[in-house]
């Protein structure tokens, strides 16, 4: 690396202003390492979300230039009489200094610049209360406030703004003698010169000096047409219209040392104030030391706290005691996490899990951490460590220092509750949600900038519609659009399309993680500045599951999952009407009816093999094990997929072809999964033991994986990969199959510490199924909306295993589907108020509260449950008054006399013998279509006959039954008549379409 006198820029606006900066953090410090600047600022307005980013592509910027210089020239050395050929390789690593553009409520702006660690924290208390007193995305900042975080930075004063700028920077300058200058920025507007002098003397006034900055908002001046895109998207105008507001040049980016010289020629001290400045931050985000809460008690340590806990839940795990094996485990594990002192992380997840265990939350643990003899003692998991097949050390090593990870899945309707419960016991000062950054993709990229460019509502319409066919498929542009009737040689469409491509992958706003906490010991508002989330009760930090990541910061993953939810109901269904306890941990293993349920492709609604590719491989897999289930959840998957480990997997499963390993070495990795890769686990193994990768490469191939779809950056390991197969003795194709399924995992990786506790989940859920059907409809109908089908799916696919089904009635249904006696000492299914579309669920949850002895008319809702016009009409469109003998017509005709939201006093009683009789109405009766239609209409299914049935004559002349027995050979899914059930676009450059039709 050279060393040169130090140029700084310390006011840059990275895309993290959103809707304004027109370059990446990431491309910046390139840029700033291209052109020999020795030290930048991301200083982003009222924001630090774009730091991390810059500080980490720095640190990978390092590790390349200190590669580079370590290698061996190739080739002969120049001889001394040939000159150096002019090269663009980067010498220069800039140090990214932490800063934040402060934006005041008057329209004063600052770049805080902190000092050190302290006057970090400060900068972070400064901004979570600016964005703790306004919703999301805005910020509240005064000069008061400044005034009493300021201490410890450098204050960088942008003229400007208010009138009375030049006075409250009098104030600023008074409170923070020696911390305060004047930015020198340029307008170019021929200008710049006499402005430079005049604020010479403003600066010499207030006895501060001037520092140069370019403030730049794009890294280079090809991005001037973005930055006007940018504007015009934000201000809601059309490019053609901005005026004023837009760039009236590309001047206004990242400057080389050589252009700053020019530009502040006559000011060189301003340049030397910069880089003085810099030499003066000392901080460096590596610094942010991160302290997990301590979790320790009065009599016990952390480590000592989570042994007992551990060994006590040991007992209760093995009533009988457990074998050897899991107690030397169970010793070995206590002994390497009371090493790298992650005790702490583990217990925030057992009191976490142990808060939703009393509140009665179905909830279990999975990732590399989870499934540990530790978590299944703690009750994190309820997957045994004896049917694992990790090694500890390979999640939780000592040698590369990676935190562990634990994600806990919670039921998705009470999830809130354990949200809730981490703010209140740790203090929203201590505990926040993290990020994620919402980037533009494909359709809304063409949305916005097709609007802002001036295309027509059809135009934009018609290129969205090829998003997946021309991106991400390059030199199809020009056909795919000449399909569509658009001629590229258009210059406006052309230029579109430019922008489009440069703003895919830009952030477009925060958002909050499906749900990651950061939880610290001390402050968390002095580690990242918090800020509001949209929902209501939720603070989120500003930095996402990546940033956190390079920083190294702990992250408990609190999620959803909607089958937990269904679980849950189902076991509580079990109790009241079988009287059998059951949980996830002491369901009957290895079930024979069970896996012959699901060999035969019968898993509609079962978690995680329900869709149509797992149900047409099911009967191919034929799983007799729960370790089947493991490999059928993850091989179904994109790494697998993509890398062709399917069929030689199957093959050599069914005993076809003859199971070999490539070396040794690999077949340690691959011997559970027959010599096939199936887990990403196995991919990274095979990189560090196949193709020589070292622990820090690993870590970073890990890292581009996280990072695959937003950067798409996993194949810049494919050379090192290859070529470090070859030199170990693999052949080329094996290889190339290998990192293909890498490159899968990169867009879904599944691992397999995370396939098995989704195994458990399957065979939960299919046992129940398999045993249990009526439990398990009724269950999975109140758990709606999840999964992949409708109720009308659930519905009949329960009839079909013997479940029967009764209507929604007024005098019999609840809100939620229930069971109730058959009357043939069974059980029946009878639809809840829940299942009809429009109906609040306040009004369903009445009207059996008020119910008493019955109903015995339509109006007896309205007054004793307070059901008001709008409720009897999407009552009686349900056909719920059946059991009243009203028809859905009639039902009608009786909900519209009701004329008020409440009857009045006077008529709130029965009024005996003096009541208005009026004359019946006989109103047509509807068909049977009619009335399957309209239970659609309400309810989305029927309990009547099917719809294809009474179109089938006119689809299939001649057949007026419905056929049986097996398909007949040669038959074409254009043949197929039936009813859609789902469809989903295929991302691939094909852009065909998968739909479900349901004969």
């Amino acid at each position: 690396m050279t060393t040169q006198p130090l140029i700084a820029e310390l006011s840059i606006t990275s895309n993290f202003t959103f809707l304004t900066g027109a370059s990446h953090p990431e491309e910046y410090v390139d840029r700033a390492g291209l052109q020999g600047i020795g030290a930048l600022a991301i200083a982003d307005e009222n924001s630090v979300a774009g730091i991390v980013r810059a500080w980490t592509r720095a640190k990978e910027l390092r590790r390349q230039v200190e590669w580079r210089a370590a290698q061996d020239l190739v080739g002969p050395p120049r001889p001394d009489h040939i000159p150096k050929p002019q090269s663009l390789d980067i010498t220069t690593v800039p140090r990214v200094l932490a800063a934040a553009r402060i934006v005041t409520d008057q329209g004063l702006e600052i770049t805080f610049l902190p000092r050190d660690r302290a006057a970090w924290g400060r900068l972070c208390r400064l901004l979570t209360m600016g964005r703790l007193r306004e919703a999301k995305g805005k910020c509240l900042i005064s000069l008061q406030d400044l005034l009493d975080w300021g201490e410890g930075a450098e204050l960088l004063i942008h003229p400007g703004g208010p009138e009375d700028w030049q006075g409250q920077a009098a104030h600023l300058v008074t409170a923070f003698p020696g911390q305060c200058s004047l930015a020198l920025s340029p307008r170019y507007d021929g200008q710049d010169a006499r402005r430079f002098n005049r604020l010479a003397a403003i600066a010499e006034r207030l006895d501060i000096p001037l520092a140069a900055t370019a403030r730049p908002l794009m890294h280079h001046g090809s991005r001037r047409r973005l930055a006007d895109v940018l504007t015009a998207i934000r201000l809601g105008r059309r490019v053609d219209t901005l005026g004023r507001a837009a760039l009236p040049n590309a001047e206004q980016r990242m400057r080389s040392p050589y252009e700053l010289c020019r530009i502040f020629v006559g000011f060189p001290y301003a340049i030397d104030t910069a880089a003085a400045i810099a030499e003066r931050c000392t901080f460096d985000l590596g610094e942010l030391s991160y302290e997990y809460p301590s979790e320790a008690t009065a009599s016990e340590t952390a480590d000592q706290r989570l042994s007992r806990l551990a060994h006590e839940g040991l007992a209760a795990r093995y009533p009988h005691g457990a074998s050897e094996h899991v107690q030397n485990l169970l010793k070995h594990e206590l002994t390497l996490i009371g090493k790298l002192g992650y005790a702490p992380y583990f217990l925030t997840v057992n009191d976490i899990v142990a808060f939703a265990r009393s509140r009665d939350i179905l909830c279990q643990g999975r990732g590399s951490a989870a499934n540990s003899v530790v978590c299944y003692c703690l009750g994190v998991t309820s997957v045994s460590p004896e049917i694992g097949t990790m090694v500890f050390e390979r999640f939780v090593s000592e040698a590369r220092n990676e935190p562990p990870d634990i994600d806990v899945d919670f039921e998705h309707e009470r999830r809130e509750e354990v949200i809730q419960h981490i703010y209140e016991r740790y203090g929203r000062h201590r505990a926040g949600l993290c990020a994620t950054v919402i980037h533009y993709r494909g359709k809304r990229a063409v949305r916005e900038v097709g609007k802002v460019m001036g295309l027509s509502e059809d135009t934009v319409a018609a290129i969205s519609s090829q998003v997946w066919g021309f991106f991400g498929a390059d030199g199809l542009e020009t056909s795919r659009m000449a399909e569509i009737g658009l001629d590229l040689r258009d210059r406006r469409l052309a230029m579109t399309m430019d922008l489009i491509q440069q703003i895919i992958g830009f952030p477009r706003h925060l958002s909050q993680h499906v749900g990651g906490f950061v939880i610290t010991e001390g402050r968390l508002d002095e580690l990242v500045p918090i800020e509001n989330a949209t929902m209501e009760g939720r603070t989120v930090i500003c930095w996402d599951k990546d940033d956190i990541d390079s920083l190294g910061i702990l992250k408990v993953d609190i999620l959803a999952l909607g089958m937990l939810t269904c679980l849950r109901k189902a076991f509580t269904l079990l109790r009241q009407h079988h009287r059998l306890d059951y949980t996830l941990a002491n369901l009957p293993a290895e079930d024979t009816k069970t896996y012959r349920m699901l060999s035969e492709a019968d898993s509609l609604g079962v978690f995680q093999v329900e869709s149509r590719a797992q149900m047409n491989f099911l009967p191919r897999m034929k799983p007799r094990t729960f370790y089947d289930l493991v490999i059928e959840v993850a091989i179904i998957r994109p790494g697998p997929i993509q890398g062709d480990m399917l069929h030689p997997y199957l093959r050599r499963r069914e005993g076809k072809e003859a199971v070999t390993f490539p070396s040794d070495a690999l077949g340690k990795v691959l011997a559970k999964t027959l010599g096939v890769p199936l887990f990403q686990e196995q991919a990274m193994q095979i990189a560090i033991v196949g193709a020589g990768f070292s622990p820090d490469e690993a870590d970073r191939l890990r890292r581009a994986l996280a990072t695959f779809k937003k950067l798409g950056n996993v194949s810049e390991f494919r050379t090192r990969f290859l070529r470090g197969m070859r030199e170990n003795g693999y052949d080329d194709e094996f290889a190339e199959r290998c990192f293909s399924q890498i490159e899968g995992f990169g867009s879904y990786g599944f691992p397999e510490s995370h396939a098995a506790s989704f195994a458990l989940l399957v065979y939960a859920s299919a046992w129940i199924k398999c045993h249990y059907p009526g439990v398990f409809a009724c269950a999975l109908l109140n758990a709606q909306p999840m999964g992949f089908y409708a109720p009308a799916q659930i519905v009949r696919d329960a009839r079909e295993h013997g479940v029967e089904v009764r209507p929604i009635c007024v005098n019999r249904s609840y809100w939620d589907n229930a069971l109730e006696p058959d009357g043939r000492g069974g059980l029946a299914l009878r639809l809840g108020f829940r299942q009809i579309k429009a109906l609040r669920e306040d009004e369903g949850r009445w009207i059996p509260a008020a119910r008493g002895n019955g109903y015995q008319a339509v109006e007896d809702l309205w007054r004793r449950a307070g059901v008001g016009p709008r409720g009897l009409r999407i009552l009686a469109e349900a056909d719920a008054f059946a059991s009243m003998g009203l028809s859905r017509r009639d039902a009608l005709w009786a909900a519209k006399a009701v004329g008020g939201p409440k009857p009045l006093p006077l008529f709130s009683g029965d009024i005996d013998g003096e009541g208005i009789v009026e004359p019946a109405a006989y109103l047509p009766q509807m068909t049977e279509g009619e009335e399957v239609v309209e239970d659609y209409v309400a309810t989305r299914l029927t309990l009547r006959a099917h719809p294809m049935s009474f179109l089938r004559a006119r689809l299939t002349p001649g057949m007026g039954t419905m056929p049986q027995g097996d398909v007949l050979p040669g038959r074409r899914f254009g043949d197929a008549r039936g009813l859609v059930r789902s469809d989903a676009w295929s991302m691939e450059e094909s852009g065909g379409k998968c739909v479900t039709v349901r004969e």
